[in-house]
């Protein structure tokens, strides 16, 4: 019975670290996502992204494959330039990681809620909506 209750234990904490381990590996991912974003780094952000990743833009109704995305990075070039991003993890669970991200651009600023999933070290999608013109909520 001892045994058994040891190995239960065992057992319960290994999968409690895995699941620990797999929270901090998608948090490194997003801080990755954002650096690179800020950066308008096509190299990284590709090899951020899943080969079949879908982007979803719900305020313009737009969702773009992963090669739409990338070809997208000549625009958010110059929209990004001089600008800061802000981010934080609201929760992640399931391969899903919510955040809270703060837009400042030089002429304006705005709050979105973003949700990623995440799996193999990759963002397989990304869901992203504004929910302020300004980031006083932040």
């Amino acid at each position: 019975m001892r045994r058994n209750c040891r190995n239960f234990l065992l057992a319960t904490a290994l999968l409690l670290t895995s699941i620990v381990c797999a929270s901090a590996d998608d948090s490194a991912v997003i801080d990755r996502w954002y650096s690179a974003l800020l950066a308008a780094d096509r190299t990284e952000l590709s090899a951020l992204l899943a080969d079949d990743a879908r982007m979803t833009l719900e305020d313009l109704g737009v969702v773009q494959s992963k090669q739409e995305f990338i070809d997208s990075i000549d625009q958010w070039q110059d929209a990004v330039a001089g600008a800061a991003i802000r981010h934080r993890i609201e929760k992640s669970e399931d391969g899903k990681t919510t955040v809270l991200a703060c837009y400042d651009f030089p002429e304006n600023d705005t709050l979105m809620r973003e949700t990623f999933t995440v799996a193999g070290g990759r963002i397989t999608a990304s869901t992203q909506t504004a929910i302020a013109q300004d980031c006083s909520a932040y």
